[in-house]
């Protein structure tokens, strides 16, 4: 993997902070008995004792300004790897339905109607957060539930998954959709005994939603790229990035972007604005333009920069359209879908993989995580590459021999332990026990593979120290501990999942996710240590600060975070 070249602080312009008082968390074996750490410039100049960190100081030639944190806990600043910030932006200002909000649909649709009720004449409706197995009814809402809420407007509803959702009628008649319509490749308009539409749509068929003008996306994934104008995104984006750095966030990996992330991140890097790092996964319908464009590897500073290409092999375990062939148990009737056909897959993963890129593939059941090995196996095999890390998305049901073959190819998985804090009930009700299994990091940490987390927001709240909580114990919000103790993993492993493991996962481990000399002074202080807490109350710690760069991008004990340093 190439190093980003990044831009360093000028040294006439360089400060220095001595930080004490504080437990250090540093997820670097050689730090972590530090009490103190120096920050110079936009690095870690010295970890250490405070005395060491002192005589660094004075080797500087600088006169270290002192800050006691007060007893507080100090960890890396914590990293992202597969988020998408813009669709989480967006629906910030959608109606929440989530299981906290709406335990069933009447509440849903009531949610709904009342946000109708203060949108200007033809403006939709978009709800999100609902999951069918959380709602006393066990189902997806209708298409006639929700012209309950309006029929001269359109009234989409998001499943968590963010692999589809339901729409009104209004929605299906203005683009034409009606029973005989076919299914889009890579997506399915769902019906009921009868043929009829039942509003439910899932990935390619969530195009209808795009508009005509719209991110017309095919077989790669849901297209949740719904349009606005371009001074909407760049306020979409700020009020995201304030949500990751309110969770600790220092880095994210946008694992889904086109041209309207692409154009929404230069715009606000262009403004000065950029206050987290970000990684992006181009879409892999972008693919043939990035290689004709010469992006034949990461590039990019240290708070932008191109990281690979993102696929999809399968599609959702939330919304049952993940790869069962013999069907799910919870409904005989759904196979889900693979979005390639595995030898046109392989061909494209050994297209990037031949100039240099690294891939990101989601993949859920074994069948999508069979495919994903055998491409890049014949692609190392093709072309032999040293410590290509790519990477799969999810991996939520990899069988043993397959995290053994993960293993031997470099292969990092890439899991979101909230997606079974929020729901992992409903991952054994579709396929049955097998599901007890989702997201086995004590089977990847036993075997020797990368165990990274990350919060696939939307999908789930950026918030870091919930996934550690759920790595930690496999209890899910309903109260149930989801499988043999030997899938969970310590707190340890988990922090430096978070943290190490994400910068891992973008090639950026020389510079991001520990505290060490020389490193990026990325780091977020809490209220109590995580790896000490009780496992069930790590998620509740507080997040007091968040640093980037060595500048404080957020806060709750300081009045300020503009400049500060």
């Amino acid at each position: 993997m190439r190093a980003l070249r990044h831009q360093e602080t000028s040294v006439l312009d360089a400060t220095t902070t001595l930080f004490t008082g504080a437990t250090l968390r540093t997820v670097d074996p050689d730090t972590e008995d530090a009490e103190a750490f120096l920050v110079h410039g936009n690095r870690f100049g010295a970890v250490g004792t405070v005395r060491e960190c002192r005589a660094a100081a004075v080797r500087l030639g600088r006169t270290a300004e002192e800050v006691d944190l007060g007893g507080a806990v100090v960890v890396p600043g914590f990293v992202d790897p597969h988020a998408h910030p813009l669709m989480y932006g967006q629906m910030m200002s959608w109606v929440d339905c989530g299981p906290d909000k709406a335990a069933d649909i009447p509440a849903i649709v009531a949610l709904l109607r009342a946000a109708a009720d203060t949108l200007p004449p033809g403006r939709p409706v978009r709800g999100y957060g609902y999951e069918h197995r959380n709602l006393a009814e066990r189902r997806h809402p209708t298409r006639a539930e929700l012209d309950q809420v309006s029929t001269d407007r359109d009234v989409y509803l998001m499943n968590a998954s963010g692999h589809g959702g339901v729409v009104n009628s209004t929605t299906l008649a203005r683009h034409g959709v009606t029973r005989d319509t076919p299914d889009p490749e890579g997506g399915t308009f769902f019906r009921d005994a009868e043929g009829e539409l039942t509003g439910e749509v899932s990935d390619a068929a969530c195009n209808i939603l795009t508009g005509v003008g719209g991110v017309k996306i095919g077989r790669h994934g849901p297209n949740f790229h719904l349009g606005d104008e371009p001074a909407e995104h760049l306020r979409q984006l700020r009020a995201a990035q304030e949500r990751f750095l309110a969770g600790g966030v220092t880095t994210i990996g946008d694992c889904q972007v086109t041209r309207r992330e692409f154009d929404t991140y230069l715009r606000l890097a262009d403004a000065g604005e950029l206050r987290t790092r970000v990684g992006m996964y181009l879409l892999s319908h972008l693919l043939d333009q990035v290689i004709e464009a010469g992006m034949h590897g990461a590039f990019g500073n240290a708070r932008l920069s191109f990281a690979g290409i993102k696929f999809y092999a399968d599609g959702t375990l939330g919304g049952w359209t993940a790869y069962f062939p013999d069907g799910y148990v919870g409904d005989p009737c759904r196979t889900g879908q693979l979005y390639h056909e595995p030898e046109a897959y392989r061909e494209l993963i050994a297209k990037a993989h031949a100039v240099g890129l690294q891939t990101a593939t989601h993949a859920q059941s074994p069948d999508a995580i069979e495919m994903v090995l055998d491409a890049v196996e014949a692609a190392q095999e093709r072309h032999p590459r040293p410590d290509t890390r790519h990477r799969i998305e999810h991996c939520g049901l990899p069988t043993p021999a397959q995290i053994a073959r993960m293993r031997r190819l470099g292969v990092h998985p890439v899991n979101q332990t909230q997606h079974y804090y929020n729901w992992g009930e409903g991952v054994t009700e579709a396929i049955g026990t097998p599901g007890e299994r989702f997201n086995p990091l004590g089977e990847f940490l036993e075997a020797g593979v990368p165990v990274t987390l990350s919060s696939d927001a939307p999908v789930a709240e950026p918030k870091p120290l919930e996934a550690v909580q759920a790595a930690v114990t496999r209890v899910t919000r309903r109260g149930h501990r989801l499988g043999e103790a030997s899938l969970r993993i310590p707190a340890a492993d988990a922090l430096a999942a978070h943290t190490l493991g994400g910068a891992r996962t973008l090639g950026r481990e020389h510079e991001i996710g520990s505290i060490t000399p020389g490193k990026l002074a990325d780091f977020t202080v809490l209220g109590a240590d995580p790896l000490t807490v009780d496992p069930a109350s790590i998620a509740a710690i507080d997040v007091l600060q968040t640093w980037v760069d060595g500048a404080l991008q957020h806060s709750t004990t300081a009045t300020s975070t503009e400049g500060q340093s």
